[in-house]
């Protein structure tokens, strides 16, 4: 194993030397700086070397690059607050429904061409809410009812798989739904409701 010589002294650099060489390396590192990192990363070019270098280009381009970013996060922010509010309104509109009670729920089944009449007998000046869905094909509906020499229709409907509402009583009676299946197949109904009725009839 041999030992490195030890250095002379008159080798090593003076202090003048070595202050000499922290000003080259300083000025050196504040050129680079000004040439060559302001307009590689900003754009700017002061002394026009970084235009022949394309270094200002490079630089434009990232600046132009970061401000697009800026501004999507910007709207994305604007997207996550807008999709809060519509979160919010949703659950006011659910909590809205989940106070919706019905009274009762029906479900029958419809052959092809088949009937049938469903009606709550209600009293004058009484109200009733509904919600109906078919699945498996469409219906035609006549809302209607008539006793003692009155009558009234409050909607009819062809090829229809839903429909919800309201209606308020003329006369006392029994008010409801004629319905028939035109389709070829099967169709299963629900109708939902709730209000001032006393009773349900149906009728084949």
């Amino acid at each position: 194993m041999h030992n490195a010589p030890k250095p002379k002294i008159e080798d090593l650099p003076t202090l003048p030397q070595l202050r000499r060489s922290a000003i080259v390396a300083t000025l050196g590192a504040v050129a680079i700086g000004i040439m060559v990192y302001l307009p590689a990363e900003y754009g700017t070019d002061p002394t026009g070397v970084g235009s022949v270098l394309g270094l200002t280009e490079m630089g434009e381009i990232k600046q132009q690059l970061a401000n697009e970013a800026a501004e999507d996060s910007l709207t994305h922010d604007g997207d996550r607050s807008s999709s809060l509010t519509d979160t919010l309104f949703e659950l006011f509109v659910s909590t809205a429904n989940a106070q919706k009670v019905w009274k009762d729920e029906i479900t029958f089944t419809l052959a092809p061409g088949e009937a049938t009449e469903i009606k709550a007998k209600m009293e004058k000046g009484a109200t009733l809410f509904y919600s109906w869905t078919s699945t498996g094909g469409r219906v035609n509906f006549d809302l209607h009812a008539h006793a003692s020499g009155e009558k009234v229709t409050y909607e009819k409907g062809r090829g229809r798989t839903e429909g919800e509402g309201s209606f308020e009583t003329p006369f006392t009676g029994n008010h409801g739904w004629f319905w028939r299946n035109r389709d070829k197949v099967d169709v299963t109904v629900t109708l939902k409701m709730r209000g001032d009725y006393s009773e349900i009839v149906k009728t084949e």
